[in-house]
């Protein structure tokens, strides 16, 4: 029989799933099977609670910008193109210094991957010392004018004073921010990003799927 043909598509989101980790104070994420067919019942029907920053997610600028955009203006080719993957070695924070080399275009989609992504998701619960952007790092983004971050924590920020500022800065040069990205098995380089938030009316920001794909080179293993 022939072999089944790989996917060259890689999932970057996070299932969610009941006891997912969460940014502290918000919600806990359930997800409950109502009626099951293997209990008889004529139909599986599950139902899900969660924040709309749980998970894979994205922020829009209403997030932490008074009378900014919700998700419903998000442009529909923000989460959809070639992207570009850039690998942060710091293990504290991401900074401008880290950056700036580069070269970070107007219009392009960034994914940093971090130390997070090989440890953040196989928690229990939150990790505190995620590595995150520094507000320098931020300003030093926002100058640049990516259209598109993304993030392999569940926040840009910590939880500080400055966490909020970095949210600020970058949602207020028109940054979508996609948040709770697992690019564990992303080498650095360009990539084919397919994410779609969920079309969540007047929201601040949404629960996503999302996707890539290598661009001019094989994914390890493949």
């Amino acid at each position: 029989m022939p072999r089944p043909t790989r996917s060259p598509w890689i999932d970057v989101s996070v299932p969610v799933r009941t006891g997912m980790p969460v940014w502290p104070g918000d919600p806990p994420t359930l997800t409950e099977r109502l009626l099951d067919l293997e209990r008889g019942d004529p139909c599986t029907l599950t139902r899900v609670e969660m924040c709309a920053h749980a998970g894979t997610h994205m922020d829009a600028p209403a997030h932490f910008v008074a009378g900014g955009a919700n998700m419903d203006a998000l442009p529909p080719d923000t989460g959809i193109g070639r992207a570009r993957v850039i690998a942060i070695l710091d293990p504290g924070a991401v900074t401008a210094g880290e950056l700036a080399p580069h070269r970070i275009r107007r219009g392009e989609r960034i994914l940093l991957k971090t130390a997070n992504s090989a440890r953040v998701w196989d928690s229990a619960g939150f990790l505190e010392d995620c590595v995150r952007l520094t507000p320098c790092a931020a300003a030093y983004l926002a100058e640049r004018g990516p259209r598109l971050l993304g993030v392999d924590g569940l926040s840009v920020g910590g939880q500080d004073e400055s966490g909020e500022e970095v949210h600020r800065i970058l949602l207020s040069a028109g940054v979508w921010i996609l948040e709770g990205l697992d690019l564990s098995n992303v080498e650095p380089g360009s990539v084919e990003l397919v994410c779609l938030p969920l079309r969540l009316a007047g929201a601040e920001g949404a629960p996503a799927r999302a996707l890539v794909r290598p661009i001019g080179r094989r994914r390890a293993g493949g």
